[in-house]
């Protein structure tokens, strides 16, 4: 029997296997977590969670378990990952394609501010507040609020689904914990409760997390967006249909 490995933990990834699932009944799906959230939504799968031990472990892994494809559907920020599996595939001489939403487009009436990274990030953060305090709303998840430690004319909300380490969060920061998808409506009415003035956010890309953008958009709030980083090497698509009829290829 055909096993398929998919690298996971993003909602894309759970579309896909729901979807790879109804095409290929009779194919072995096992869906890989890095297991950073405790409770994770989940499809009906057999689930492994922990790490490989980088792209030595996972070519091991691939050989080992007999993996007939890998199918990395990570977030488009786990640029560590995608690259593992990448090389992995490769040493193990299994077929890998990278399953990446598209990323959101500047739209009228976007005022965006684009950042390579966190660190530059904060830079912009720097420089905009320093003629008026700021209140900002950090949504980038509780892995990488170090970068906005020292920006004394900021005053932080950060949202995340488990609470991060009090020592991981920013001086004096406003912690909410919350689980999304969030739509437009319900940001306008967060982002005006908690009074920002403006948002840093990453490109994620998708439609569950889109809402604050439209949301800043309205309310004529800047974004400071954190940029992805290149695209992994290999086969890359922004759909689920075309990660499934990719499936299919290999399967023939």
């Amino acid at each position: 029997m055909a096993r398929l490995l998919v690298l996971g933990g993003t909602e894309l990834a759970n579309s896909f296997v729901a979807a790879v699932r109804e095409a290929h009944p009779d194919l072995e799906i096992i869906l890989s977590l890095a297991g950073r959230t405790r409770d994770p939504k989940l499809p009906d799968c057999e689930v492994r969670t922990g790490g490989f031990g980088g792209a030595e472990g996972l070519a091991e892994y691939l050989k080992t378990e007999g993996i007939s494809a890998l199918v990395d559907a990570t977030h488009p920020y786990a640029a560590r990952i995608s690259a593992n599996a990448a090389e992995a595939a490769k040493a193990a001489l299994v077929p890998c394609l990278h399953l990446i939403r598209p990323e959101w487009n500047r739209e009228p009436g976007d005022n965006w501010h684009m950042a390579a990274d966190n660190e530059a990030a904060a830079d912009i953060l720097d420089e905009l507040s320093s003629n008026a305090p700021l209140t900002v709303f950090l949504s980038i998840g509780r892995q990488d609020l170090a970068s906005y430690f020292l920006l004394w004319n900021c005053a932080f909300v950060v949202r995340s689904v488990e609470p991060p380490p009090e020592e991981d969060l920013p001086p004096d920061a406003k912690l909410v914990l919350a689980r999304g998808p969030f739509g437009e409506a319900d940001e306008l009415a967060f982002l005006s409760e908690n009074a920002v003035d403006i948002l840093v956010s990453k490109n994620s890309g998708g439609s569950a997390t889109y809402g604050k953008i439209a949301a800043a958009r309205r309310l004529r709030i800047p974004v400071v967006m954190v940029e992805r980083s290149a695209l992994p090497s290999g086969e890359v698509v922004g759909t689920v249909v075309d990660a499934v009829d990719w499936v299919a290829a290999q399967l023939r």
